[in-house]
């Protein structure tokens, strides 16, 4: 940003959109892993009903819980103002005075 309450740059936009970006592929990415390894061998295989059943309810679970999980962890480590920090009182510089 340019300054407190200002607009950001052109840079901090486009590592914001970056960042959203590899958020949500790379979460699609990990569920479609993990609902393809629960639920793949109950649709590859024959398997009793009530198993295929299971690993398919269980997979429709799990898939969205990690694609949720994955994204807020990328989004909420990614900290584009760490280096910039406003001082945690008005009129101070800084943090030590």
């Amino acid at each position: 940003m340019t300054g407190y309450g200002g607009r950001r740059d052109q840079a901090a936009r486009d590592a914001i959109t970056v960042e959203i970006g590899y958020a949500l592929f790379s979460a699609a990415f990990a569920a479609a892993v993990v609902f393809g390894a629960l639920a793949g061998p109950a649709l590859l295989f024959e398997l009793p009903q009530t198993v295929e059943k299971l690993l398919t309810h269980v997979a429709l679970a799990l898939a969205p819980v990690l694609f949720v999980a994955r994204v807020l962890s990328v989004l909420l480590r990614f900290r584009p103002e760490d280096g910039v920090a406003q001082p945690s009182q008005p009129g101070r510089t800084n943090p030590d005075s």
